[in-house]
């Protein structure tokens, strides 16, 4: 067949694909938009610049201090997880500013690690990547570590953004706080005042420590006998309440006062905040009781209190549920029909406290934790007791045994969730 009686068939073939390719193409093109578009109505996604302030030596401090809320991310470009991070932290900045357009209430920032070491030392980081959150410049104890999602982070920054302050309007309403949790209530004349702005500030750094009430005008005159009037209400129907003496304009004071009530010296374990307590790196000294056994932990925390509050730096005091943290316990070879239990954790061993019945005997639980500090639980675990130790006369026993390993540990945050720095990076 002759090349000018297939020409026409051919050319009518290629015009033909072409058409369709360009349908297909348009098709395409019309899905992609169609599909942005509704994710842009159910809020998962937004148009334009993410607005991301890079920090440094230089701005850090002004950026931070003058930011009602502020959500850093403490970065490094060579790590994967940082790097999957980066649009998702944009793309939450683009929704919270829609949300809230006032450019100091709330400020998406990130620091490079690398280029910024002193930074990152000054805040003390450990792994990659790092989300902390900032008010006013005051760097938050917990810092954020959720599912790393759009729609997660975009949350956690709406929470951040409640009033932690629940106004009463009676004194009758009173009747109904719940004395399950630690609750501070100020009392004021105005609400447009300092006393009540230094309070107000507070309750926003202690929002998930404890609860805050607060009164004004009439329906506070009663409790206001020499002016502005803030009480703690411990845990505890019959727990007498605590007045702050000081002046409600001293923020430092306020704090510090408020803090003490709120954050307690013997803190409660849980899954929910073990990576948190774990990445403070310091040994737990641990409570094992039932839930309901309130007896055994007041006699813990009296002692802890009486015994080892120049421990404090150097050790966690905590609580924990026997039946929710069976697993320590069978480390250990005890069950919850064993508690209450007391233990040390070193995050390499566990060691565990003879006798709970001897908690109350004079030194008894201040040496436990000495004895931690000087090694001695250590080598009693692979060599037996000190010689010292020994009864005078008595044969010395080769008893050499390995102490269980750390439970704890296995709180601590994952390598499939950041990159851990090692000691001799930080």
């Amino acid at each position: 067949m002759k090349l000018s009686a297939i020409l026409p068939f051919l050319c009518d073939r290629v015009i033909c694909i072409t058409l369709l390719v360009m349908v297909l193409h348009c098709c395409f093109w019309s899905q992609l938009l169609m599909k942005r578009s509704s994710l842009q109505v159910m809020g998962l996604s937004t148009p334009g610049q993410a607005e991301i302030t890079s920090l440094d030596s230089g701005n850090i401090d002004d950026v931070l201090n003058n930011a009602g809320v502020s959500l850093v991310n403490f970065y490094a470009d060579w790590c994967r997880f940082s790097q999957m991070l980066h649009p998702i932290f944009e793309e939450a900045s683009n929704i919270v500013r829609v949300e809230f357009p006032e450019m100091k209430q709330v400020v998406f920032a990130r620091v490079d690690c690398d280029q910024h070491s002193d930074i990152a030392q000054r805040y003390r980081i450990t792994k990659y990547p790092t989300l902390k959150l900032f008010r006013n410049g005051m760097m938050m104890k917990r810092e954020y570590r959720g599912q790393r999602s759009v729609a997660a982070i975009a949350d956690f920054i709406r929470q951040q953004q409640v009033d932690p302050v629940k106004e009463i309007h009676s004194l009758e309403e009173l009747k109904a706080v719940d004395r399950s949790k630690r609750n501070i209530i100020g009392y004021f004349d105005m609400k447009d005042s300092d006393n009540y702005h230094s309070f107000e500030k507070v309750a926003n750094i202690l929002r998930d420590d404890c609860v805050f009430l607060a009164a004004f005008g009439s329906a506070s005159e009663s409790e206001r006998f020499s002016g502005d009037n803030v009480i703690f209400k411990p845990i505890g129907e019959n727990a007498p309440d605590m007045v702050y003496l000081g002046s409600l304009t001293n923020f430092d004071l306020t704090y510090a006062w408020a803090q003490d009530k709120c954050v307690p010296l013997v803190r409660e374990i849980t899954f929910e905040n073990g990576e948190e307590l774990t990445e403070e790196g310091i040994p737990f000294l641990i409570l094992f009781h039932l839930k309901e056994d309130n007896e055994s932990l007041e006699k813990f925390q009296h002692e802890v209190a009486r015994q080892l509050i120049s421990e404090k730096g150097s050790i966690n005091f905590l609580h924990a549920d026997c039946d929710k943290f069976r697993h320590p316990l069978l480390h250990i070879q005890k069950t919850p029909a064993d508690c209450p239990v007391i233990a040390i954790d070193s995050f390499r061993h566990m060691y565990v406290f003879p006798d709970f019945k001897d908690l109350n005997v004079p030194g008894n639980l201040r040496q436990f934790v000495l004895d931690l500090h000087s090694g001695k639980l250590h080598r009693e675990f692979h060599h037996g007791p000190d010689p010292t130790d020994s009864t005078p006369g008595q044969e010395e026993m080769d008893v050499a045994s390995n102490p269980p390993e750390s439970s704890f540990q296995k709180l601590a945050p994952s390598e499939t969730r950041y990159t851990i720095l090692r000691r001799d990076e930080l």
